[in-house]
């Protein structure tokens, strides 16, 4: 007799987090270029968007930390589809004639007209690097009988992230004529290092929020007899 599939009070909220995170770095964020000026370092040039895709990392590993990869795996592909239906509608809503008195149709391609190789990639990109991040952490949690929790999402995260900037810049930009072959090359390290130490930055909450939920839900799963083909949905 098939076991009935265990409710949790926080899961739901935390798919959604993730989600909303995920859509918002990639739709709010890459259309901004900051700058900051660092002690040391002096002014430092970044993507907006590095400040909300590590946030995604973040809740990658919690869910894989307390509920386990085949359920981080669900919501992967929730945010996949996510990312997939907004690409595809920002496409058509820039594509709209716009109304003869309506002044901000450049403005708009700007801020929402990626091309389909960059929507292309980031999905890529995505897609692959959550997987390792979540297929890492808990074969490193097996490994080590749960203990060195930060050990374990630092070496995830690495994984992860360098998994996703090997593949987006190279895939959106490489021979593509908007910047220079070199240039890509930079911000594959530059973007990988940065988007690590945000994410190491979070870590203190991080614990905080893996504790919380995993005496609220009663819940510490460790993945002995998982099935990690990425391309399943059974919980």
């Amino acid at each position: 007799m098939q076991q009935p599939v265990r409710q949790y009070r926080y899961f739901e909220f935390v798919m959604v987090a993730f989600v909303v995170v995920l859509v918002c770095s990639n739709l709010i964020g890459p259309a901004k270029a900051a700058q900051v000026d660092l002690p040391l370092l002096g002014a430092v040039t970044f993507g907006a968007g590095v400040l909300f895709f590590p946030i995604s990392y973040v809740f990658g590993a919690i869910l894989t930390e307390v509920y386990g990869y085949s359920r981080a795996r669900r919501v992967i592909w929730s945010g996949f589809a996510a990312l997939a239906f907004a690409a595809i509608m920002a496409a058509v809503i820039v594509a709209l004639p716009p109304a003869p008195n309506w002044p901000n149709q450049q403005v708009y391609e700007i801020a929402f007209g990626n091309t389909w190789r960059i929507a292309l990639a980031s999905m890529i990109a995505y897609f692959c690097g959550e997987f390792v991040n979540s297929f890492v952490l808990a074969k490193m949690k097996v490994a080590t009988e749960g203990k060195y929790m930060g050990a374990r999402f630092v070496g995830s995260t690495v994984a992860g992230e360098a998994v996703d900037s090997a593949l987006f810049y190279p895939l959106a930009f490489y021979n593509s004529g908007i910047m220079p072959n070199e240039l890509v090359v930079t911000l594959v390290f530059s973007q990988f290092i940065t988007k690590t130490l945000v994410e190491i930055a979070f870590l203190p909450v991080t614990y905080r929020v893996v504790a919380f939920l995993k005496r609220a839900e009663n819940e510490d799963h460790f993945d002995r007899k998982t099935d990690f083909n990425p391309f399943k949905l059974k919980v």
